[in-house]
């Protein structure tokens, strides 16, 4: 809180950025944007807004000696940014790409060197987690560089950050990220969700003005589709002693789907057509096909009066320039396959496809089956009705836009994210919303106005650090999931069936940071003096669940999270060494930086045992 600056960056799938406030400004402080010093060309370095999130690591001789040095380190080996993205699109086997959804990726050791992900035997290689880290390190160099070059107070590991993780993100994702933070010399450190950063970044913008675009009883929807990941969150105007308040409901499940996925769309509809012409594509062509498919997305949609994109592939055998092969992307193809196929037409009531899965799978990323954005926000909408319409809001519009059996229904959106740069796309999303509306008998949403979409979460990152020195308005919460304990139940042993196990609630939906409690008159047996699994699970639905709470049959709406493994000590020199199982009571803090204690206490209150679990949802 004493640090001059505050800094939020946006870690990003597809773009980093950073912005700054200097709290030295007092009232006038505004959220700046950072310009990042990057390798844009060998041998040149100029700053950017964004830093985009690919890292090139070239093979030996491949580029001049000093063509990807910086100001600060004149014997770089790999580049990070705007020159990475550009010449590593032509040797995709050397250049790490969505390394931020490989972190979020469970099936993976994301610290084990993955990446590139069809690198050749003799290709360089790192994990999700070092590419995380080194865009973070090139983040703090750059400021250092810039900011700090006469002024050591400045340095970038004295300043607040503020650093945006997907809503949807799980706890161990959140753990790593922070992990990457701490090694890149991040030292003040907090932790906040894309969606309520862009809407800070609104908030931001509008200033006061803000009261007059919502009123008391909107349900804002943030719609946050990145290059990787599509993010759904909720959030409630309400009153409290005569002012507006702003209170997150709800957030959705995480989604792996993005611009990549439309990156992946387009560069199989070109290689169709390609294979048409008799011109087949091995696998190394397909992966340069995908980046060039991105950079011709991006041409038509920054630019509406092209009608189409060129997108060059390299040729095989040792004519490679001269055997390029040419296409060009049409403007009405790229609009067809997107709009159709990501943001689909669908009824209120849809629900997303699932695929069975095949017995054996390739452990690359793992998407979702159904690539219908739409669809996955009904289903959204619909799972979170009967929670909110419980929600204690007595001037909420809720009976305004719920019907029996139907969704809930947003009064306002907000869009943020790189897909709806395309007006195509805002356009699409809110006609599709309109539908439902009218289907349900409802005022159809409107949209804000004003938002930033490319560089909204890094400023509203940086404004929240205001918002937590009490300049500004906050978006109350808490915990985003209600958090369970599994306990195993009590039977005698049949053969082939493992005991059922029951969920316990030790932490209700929306429990505030810096609180605690107890789980009322309920005994638990501890093991102790071996290693156990402890099982926890979380659910984004269940708003209702008080600590303590037992659920029997909680499949369907209580997901498993990543399980914590442990020995606890035997503390009792009455026990044995080997262990047993002490009678407990659970006693639980969700702490000032969202962790999750779990404190096991025994029946004779002289021991207790603590365990930790990241749960941060963070505000």
């Amino acid at each position: 809180m004493h640090a001059r600056f505050v800094i939020g960056i946006d870690l990003g799938t597809t773009n980093s950025a950073l912005a700054c406030v200097d709290t030295g400004a007092g009232d006038a402080a505004q959220a700046e944007l950072f310009m990042v010093p990057q390798v844009v060309q060998p041998g040149v370095v100029e700053a950017r807004p964004l830093l985009p999130s690919f890292l090139y690591l070239p093979g030996p001789g491949e580029q001049p000696v000093g063509a990807l040095k910086l100001p600060w380190d004149a014997h770089r080996d790999f580049a990070v940014g705007e020159f990475a993205r550009n010449f590593g699109a032509k040797v995709p086997t050397r250049l790490v790409s969505s390394a931020k959804s490989w972190l979020g990726h469970g099936a993976v050791d994301r610290k084990a060197a993955i990446l590139p992900f069809r690198a050749g035997e003799a290709d360089r290689r790192l994990s999700p987690w070092e590419a995380c880290t080194r865009y973070l390190q090139h983040l703090a160099e750059a400021w250092n560089a810039e900011k700090a070059r006469t002024v050591p107070e400045h340095r970038f590991e004295a300043q607040e950050i503020i650093l945006t993780v997907p809503a949807s993100f799980d706890a161990a994702a959140r753990e790593l990220t922070v992990e990457a933070a701490r090694a890149a010399g991040i030292v003040h450190l907090t932790l906040l969700e894309e969606p309520q950063a862009a809407f800070y970044a609104w908030l931001h913008t509008q200033g006061e003005g803000w009261r007059s675009q919502v009123a008391i009883g909107d349900l804002v929807l943030v719609a946050d589709v990145g290059g990787g990941t599509t993010d759904f969150t909720l959030i409630a105007v309400d009153e409290e002693a005569g002012n507006l308040a702003l209170t997150r409901l709800a957030v959705g499940d995480h989604l792996l789907l993005g611009g990549d996925n439309m990156d992946l769309a387009l560069a199989h509809a070109a290689a169709a057509e390609l294979a048409q012409s008799g011109k087949k594509l091995d696998a190394g062509q397909m992966l340069q096909l995908t980046h060039a498919a991105r950079q011709a997305k991006e041409q038509l949609f920054a630019n509406p009066s092209l009608s189409a994109a060129p997108v060059t592939v390299l040729g095989k055998g040792r004519s490679v320039i001269g055997s390029s092969i040419q296409h060009g992307l049409r403007r009405e193809q790229v609009e067809q396959i997107i709009l159709n196929g990501f943001f689909p037409d669908c009824p209120v009531d849809a629900v997303p496809a699932r695929n069975r899965a095949a017995g054996l799978q390739e452990l690359g990323l793992p998407y979702v089956a159904d690539a219908g954005i739409t669809r996955h926000l009904a289903h959204f909408l619909h799972r979170q009705a009967a929670a909110l319409a419980h929600a204690d809001r007595p001037h909420s519009r809720q009976n305004e836009q719920t019907r029996p059996g139907l969704a809930t229904l947003p009064t306002v959106v907000l869009f943020n994210g790189g897909v709806f740069q395309a007006r195509l796309m805002r356009e699409r999303l809110l006609a599709i919303l309109g539908n439902w509306a009218a289907t349900t008998q409802v005022p159809a949403p409107r949209a804000l106005s004003g938002a930033d979409l490319d560089l909204a979460v890094a400023r509203g990152a940086a404004y929240y650090g205001l918002v937590r020195r009490g300049q500004g308005v906050r978006i109350r919460g808490g915990t985003g999931r209600a958090y369970y304990i599994g306990v195993e139940t009590a039977q005698p042993a049949i053969p082939g069936l493992s005991p059922p196990m029951k969920a316990v609630c030790v932490a209700p939906f929306g429990m505030e940071e810096g609180t605690e409690t107890d789980i009322p008159a309920q005994e638990f047996g501890l093991v102790v003096g071996e290693e156990v699994e402890f099982r926890f699970l979380g659910s984004t639905v269940r708003h209702e669940d008080a600590p303590g709470t037992v659920i029997d049959d909680w499949e369907g709406q209580i997901d498993e999270l990543a399980p914590v493994r442990v020995k606890l000590a035997v503390q009792d020199a009455g026990t044995s060494p080997t262990g047993g199982v002490v009678p407990v009571h659970l006693h639980t803090k969700v702490t000032e930086v969202g962790q999750l204690e779990l404190w096991c206490h025994s029946r004779d209150g002289q021991q207790r045992w603590k365990l930790e679990y990241s749960v941060r949802d963070p505000r």
